[in-house]
C-alpha cells in the first residue's frame, strides 16, 4: 500500500500534525498509549481527535476511526472543512471509517462493547484507533463492563498501537472515572470557559505516560474553518 505521509518505523511516538501540540504532549503521542479525551459539549473533543488522527496519517500510519455521531460522508466532509483532508487516505485504505449505530435505548451496551473491542483487535493493519465517542455506550453500561473494555483496549495498545477515546464530561461516575484513568496512559480534559467577551477552549494535559519530553499542562485553542486547531497563548486569550 502506498503511504501518503512519512513513515515512522523507528519513532517512539506519533506526531499530532501540530508542532505546538506535540511540544505540549511531550513530543507527540507515544506508541502503546491508551488515551482518554474528556470534555464538555462543544469543547472540541471531536476536532481534537480528528487532528490526532490526521497527524497519524501524515506520519505514515494506517488508522481506523469509529464514530457514533457521523456517517462516512459527513466525516470526510468535516475533515475537509477543517483543512485536514483525509479522502485520499480513505480511498487508499490507509484510513478506515466505521459508523457505529446504536438503534435505540434497548441496545445491549455490553454486547456493543464486546463487538467494538473485538473489531479493534481484528483491524490488524491499523496502528492508530479513534473512538468518537463512547458517551452513549458508557451511559448504558455498568462500571465493570466499562473497565473491562478499557482493559481490553490497553492490551491492544501494549502490542504497539494507539487508541484514543472521547467521552463527555460526567459520563462516568467518580469511581468508574478513577478506575479508567488508572488504566489509561494519557488523559486530556477539555473545557470551554468565558474569557472576557469570548469563549476560550482549553486542553489540560493531565497525564501522558512515556512522553519523551516534559509535558505542558494547559493549552488554549480555537477551531478555525479551513485551518483546524490553532493554539492560542493563554496570556493573549485572556487579554
Amino acid at each position: 500500500m502506498t503511504n501518503l505521509g512519512v513513515t515512522t518505523q523507528t519513532s517512539t511516538s506519533i506526531s499530532t500534525g501540530s508542532t505546538e501540540i506535540d511540544r505540549r504532549l511531550g513530543g507527540g503521542i507515544p506508541f502503546r498509549t491508551l488515551m482518554l479525551v474528556e470534555g464538555q459539549p462543544a469543547s472540541g473533543k471531536s476536532t481534537l481527535s480528528q487532528q490526532l488522527l490526521w497527524g497519524a496519517l501524515k506520519s505514515g500510519e494506517s488508522a481506523t476511526i469509529y464514530t457514533t455521531e457521523q456517517t462516512v460522508q459527513s466525516f470526510l466532509r468535516q475533515m475537509d472543512s477543517l483543512g485536514l483532508s483525509v479522502t485520499d487516505y480513505f480511498l487508499l485504505d490507509q484510513l478506515r471509517v466505521y459508523p457505529v449505530a446504536l438503534s435505540d435505548e434497548t441496545t445491549d451496551a455490553a454486547v456493543a462493547f464486546d463487538e467494538l473491542s473485538r473489531h479493534i483487535i481484528e483491524e490488524q493493519a491499523s496502528r492508530v484507533f479513534v473512538i468518537d465517542s463512547l458517551t452513549t455506550l458508557v451511559s448504558r453500561s455498568g462500571g465493570d463492563k466499562i473497565q473491562e473494555f478499557f482493559v481490553r483496549c490497553k492490551s491492544v495498545c501494549d502490542t504497539g498501537k494507539v487508541i484514543i477515546c472521547t467521552v463527555h464530561s460526567g459520563a462516568f461516575d467518580d469511581n468508574v472515572l478513577t478506575r479508567v484513568r488508572s488504566i489509561c496512559d494519557a488523559y486530556l480534559q477539555l473545557e470551554v470557559r468565558a474569557s472576557g467577551s469570548r469563549l476560550l477552549k482549553t486542553i489540560k494535559v493531565a497525564k501522558i505516560r512515556g512522553a519523551d519530553e516534559s509535558v505542558g499542562s494547559i493549552i488554549g485553542f480555537d477551531v478555525e474553518p479551513g485551518l483546524g486547531i490553532r493554539i492560542i497563548p493563554l496570556s493573549r486569550a485572556r487579554a
